[in-house]
């Protein structure tokens, strides 16, 4: 049994998961060494599994398999979850409101005449809290827009992508590459210059083309969506890392890591 420690509790007990791995390691420390009353080995651990300290930097990557392990300043495991929980929704001002707006309307510009459908003037914007700094902004129950680390880019929730699919620059995955990317991994660029996938393909008017792709070259750092090869709706969402321009003339290395993808706890957290 794990030892009683004051103040030491365990999230979302209510998930047998999650429960299951509290009663073994809340008030235990981890170590290299076999377990025992007072110690958990790290081997025994899930392989997704991250040992989170005071303090400690973390990807903001939401993968609701991964167990979080958090220790205190003694290296004594006061917590763990599985799942993102979110604060209480806070309705935010109406200038903080028309500043989301017009950000939307200036980073994703082919989503202007839809606007009053995404943020229709009656209602009120919320704010959700979440885990990794990452603050989610919903409106009538609906995920809209997304920010990391009080970046002043707005990503969108991939629910937005699925109402909206033509209003946002976006690549194309090979089928190869679609497992790789819905599991969290970093997206390569092979997945995205061989066959099957797409790069845009500039053409005289930004935006999309007569087949609905994006039409611009983009910028490292740049929002995008990714699209999959034989699928209608975006796999996932997230930041360049190289313009696109680069990922063809290179044909290699990593183009977008820490997406926002299908399936993971930002897909799944409940904003009811």
């Amino acid at each position: 049994m794990p030892l009683v420690v004051p103040g030491v509790t365990a999230d979302n007990m209510g998930d047998d998961k999650t429960q299951e791995w509290a009663a073994k390691l809340v008030g235990k420390s981890i170590s290299e060494t076999p377990s025992s009353e007072t110690t958990f080995c790290k081997t025994d651990l899930p392989q997704e599994t991250r040992v989170i300290e005071p303090g400690m930097m973390v990807t903001r990557d939401y993968k609701p398999e991964r167990l979080n392990v958090n220790v205190n300043e003694e290296g004594i495991v006061s917590h763990v979850h599985h799942v993102l929980h979110g604060s209480p929704k806070q309705k935010l001002k109406s200038s903080i409101q028309r500043h989301i707006r017009q950000s939307i309307l200036t980073t994703y510009p082919l989503l202007t005449p839809h606007i009053d459908e995404v943020l229709p003037k009656k209602s009120s914007l919320l704010l959700i809290k979440l885990p990794d700094r990452v603050s989610l902004y919903v409106i009538d129950g609906h995920p809209i827009v997304y920010q990391q680390d009080n970046n002043r880019v707005l990503l969108p929730h991939l629910r937005l992508v699925h109402r909206f699919p033509q209003c946002f620059p976006t690549v194309r995955i090979d089928r190869g590459a679609i497992r790789f990317v819905l599991s969290g991994a970093t997206l390569m660029a092979p997945g995205l210059t061989s066959e099957g996938g797409r790069l845009p393909i500039p053409v005289p008017n930004e935006g999309p083309d007569e087949e609905g792709h994006w039409s611009r070259e983009l910028e490292k750092g740049e929002p995008v969506v990714v699209m999959a090869e034989g699928k209608e709706e975006a796999a996932a969402v997230g930041f360049l890392l190289m313009g696109t321009k680069e990922v063809k003339d290179k044909g290699k290395g990593p183009v977008m890591e820490d997406a926002h993808f299908l399936g993971d706890g930002l897909w799944r957290l409940s904003v009811e």
